[in-house]
């Protein structure tokens, strides 16, 4: 296929045909991982985002016709295993994005065949454990339970216990598991009126994630106090579960579905009461703004949601453009490298995260906007925890470099990825790791909060 320009038209994406009985024909899937990849060896432009783009390159130049059809179909699975949805190809590579014509979604292409794999049972044991982050947490976050995994998490013999049985890589740093959980030792009221911004509303639902929840409440609860400082009314959602992004990750679309029967009707009842609905971990914002919308395209209360949803900092900054967050910050924060997720660069909007921190005086911020090679569960399995430290490795030396107090990104797994990372490289100069609401509640000096 040869070469033409991409579009110029602004990029849309079509609903995920998910439920169609052609989208789990394996015949046309290989007919249109063909044409895609094809497509995708003519141009090579995201050959360094990811493994999955080197691995296809790699089949076709090994090939004996050097091209996509030398390549067996039965080695195309090898691509859709190192593809782990960050979505970036999309969003900021590919010129060949609907509307234009030969329609490439990649992502979702992959996810197809995620799908296809995950109806046939061709996935592994460890895989659905991994996935289902409610179960774990609720488990591993019991107290006496949550200390024992943690110690277990540190000790070299349960690991390599841990890689033998699961095949979770024993040199990955897991983040542990709190006993005191967020939810039940949240505060939070209503104890200001409302003031109405003019382009964000002005109280607050948050939708705590399972993360926040069951590993780092410290988190929930520097949203909190900022929000509090800023005498937003805030709630909580009163019951969450996961969100869907591992699942779908997995290509267990059922599963995605069952949970957002469980989370939409209650967050659609409160963005129908005029919250905004912040989530603190960018994936689970990502997948109520983008994944359920094109999932579920003709479900109002999923778009009544989307529509809702914030990105915590793209909610502060749009109160701070309407003149009514608070900038009276007391404590300068110093040298900051500040990692932006691949799930938050492909929310479009923009870099809010570093447009606030750059308001508090006295801080030095170094953005790295480039994929730190993590992603959810992927980079904590056996076969790909090399991969994930390969491909994180230009974050790891730029955010050394900065030679920061603080390393700090939206993702908190991505965070301990890349503490993680320059620690191993024998850079770490003890830098300490930081989420970005952490910052943003010491700098206004209020109570320190948990890590």
């Amino acid at each position: 296929m040869s070469m033409r320009e991409g579009s110029l038209e602004a990029p849309t994406r079509h609903p995920v045909a998910w439920r169609e009985a052609d989208f789990y024909d394996e015949d046309a899937l290989n007919r249109e991982l063909e044409r895609v990849f094809d497509i995708c060896h003519g141009c090579r432009r995201c050959v360094n985002l990811c493994n999955a783009f080197p691995t296809l390159f790699d089949l076709v130049d090994e090939s004996s016709t050097g091209e996509v059809d030398g390549v067996a179909r039965a080695d195309y699975g090898k691509v859709v295993d190192q593809c782990y949805l960050c979505d970036v190809c999309y969003m900021t590579k590919c010129p060949y994005v609907p509307p234009h014509e030969w329609n490439v979604d990649f992502p979702h292409l992959m996810l197809r065949a995620k799908a296809v794999k995950f109806r046939k049972g061709e996935v592994r044991r460890r895989d659905r454990i991994l996935s289902s982050t409610d179960a774990l947490g609720r488990l591993a976050a019991i107290p006496v339970v949550a200390q024992t995994v943690n110690f277990a998490n540190r000790n070299g013999a349960a690991r390599a216990l841990l890689q033998s049985v699961l095949g979770v890589d024993k040199r990955r740093e897991l983040p542990p598991y709190s006993p005191a959980r967020f939810r039940p030792h949240a505060s939070v009221g209503e104890r200001w009126p409302v003031r109405d911004g003019q382009r964000t509303p002005g109280k607050v639902a948050i939708f705590a994630t399972c993360y926040v929840n069951y590993n780092e409440p410290g988190i929930g609860h520097d949203l909190v106090a900022v929000l509090a400082h800023n005498e937003l009314p805030t709630v909580l959602a009163e019951q969450e579960a996961c969100c869907g992004m591992p699942k779908l990750e997995l290509g267990d679309l059922e599963g995605v579905a069952r949970l957002k029967e469980r989370n939409i009707p209650l967050l659609d009842r409160l963005a129908g009461e005029g919250y905004a609905l912040l989530a603190p971990v960018p994936s689970c914002a990502l997948m109520f703004k983008q994944e359920l919308p094109l999932l579920f395209p003709e479900d109002e209360a999923v778009r009544r949601v989307a529509e809702a949803m914030f990105d915590p900092f793209e909610y502060f900054m749009l109160r701070h453009r309407d003149g009514l967050l608070k900038t009276d910050f007391r404590r300068e924060l110093g040298k900051v490298a500040y990692h932006i997720p691949c799930h938050g660069r492909v929310q479009n909007v923009g870099q809010k995260t570093r447009e606030v921190l750059q308001l508090v005086p006295g801080t030095q911020l170094t953005t790295v906007e480039r994929c730190a090679g993590h992603d959810g569960t992927w980079g904590v399995k056996t076969e790909y925890f090399e991969q994930s430290m390969k491909i994180g490795r230009p974050v790891f030396r730029q955010m050394a470099q900065a030679q920061p107090a603080y390393i700090s990104s939206d993702c908190p797994i991505a965070g301990r990825h890349i503490q993680q990372g320059i620690r191993d490289a024998g850079t770490d100069l003890g830098a300490e790791r930081a989420h970005p609401l952490t910052l943003l509640r010491m700098a206004y000096g209020l109570e320190e909060g948990g890590r």
